[in-house]
């Protein structure tokens, strides 16, 4: 394999409190410094507090950035008890041959009631280091769809407020979750707060067991 990963962690907690730790792909260049580029991309896009994306894919810039707006919320509210925190964790789920699965966690806290935290998969081409979307993953749409519903039906039925597939999608009918991940267990299902339900239930997370949906994907 063209590709190996190693850990890259920044922490600062002169302004707002920050720590981003987040696998660095090695190797081919040009292949690492595509997956590299997608992620630091990403992670600074949710740390990108501005009206405006002028981070120029730097992250330093982007953390600069992020303690910049703090500060002036800082300046604005002198007694506010409030601590800005930015925390991105991120791990490789699976590597074959064929795919590579990186899950990227993020928790930002900038005032209100609570934080919010989301989780988002990224799958690449290990030979080309190009993202893969789902529908480069997945062969038969219906097919899966039938499968994740059912396993999702069972995982929210204890919900009492909970009646039918429009309570859970804000009215819509089911829907895949906007990323799908690989494991060495099978393929993780993952919704977030925004995705499904209501925030209080928080990350709707389960694996599918790979030979219940080989059939249904074009990478296994």
């Amino acid at each position: 394999m063209n590709v190996d990963f190693s850990e890259e962690l920044i922490e600062t907690s002169e302004g707002a409190d920050i720590a981003l730790n987040f696998p660095k792909a090695e190797g081919t260049k040009e292949i690492t410094s595509r997956i590299n580029q997608t992620l630091e991309n990403y992670i600074i896009k949710q740390i990108n507090m501005s009206d405006n994306d002028d981070t120029n894919g730097d992250l330093y810039d982007a953390i600069a950035k992020f303690n910049y707006e703090y500060k002036s919320f800082k300046n604005d509210f002198p007694d506010s008890a409030q601590q800005w925190e930015a925390l991105i964790d991120g791990e490789v789920t699976y590597r074959s041959p064929e795919i590579i699965s990186i899950a990227i966690t993020s928790y930002l806290d900038t005032g209100g009631a609570h934080g919010n935290s989301s989780v988002r998969f990224f799958n690449f081409n290990p030979q080309t280091g190009e993202e893969l979307r789902v529908n480069d993953l997945v062969s038969n749409m219906q097919g899966l769809s039938e499968v994740i519903k059912a396993k999702l039906i069972t995982e929210i039925k204890a919900e009492a407020d909970t009646n039918g597939m429009e309570d859970v999608f804000f009215g819509k009918d089911f829907q895949l979750p906007e990323t799908l991940g690989y494991s060495d267990e099978g393929l993780i299902i993952l919704y977030n707060p925004y995705e499904i339900a209501t925030y209080s239930q928080g990350i709707i997370e389960f694996t599918i067991p790979l030979e219940d949906v080989s059939s249904f994907l074009k990478i296994n």
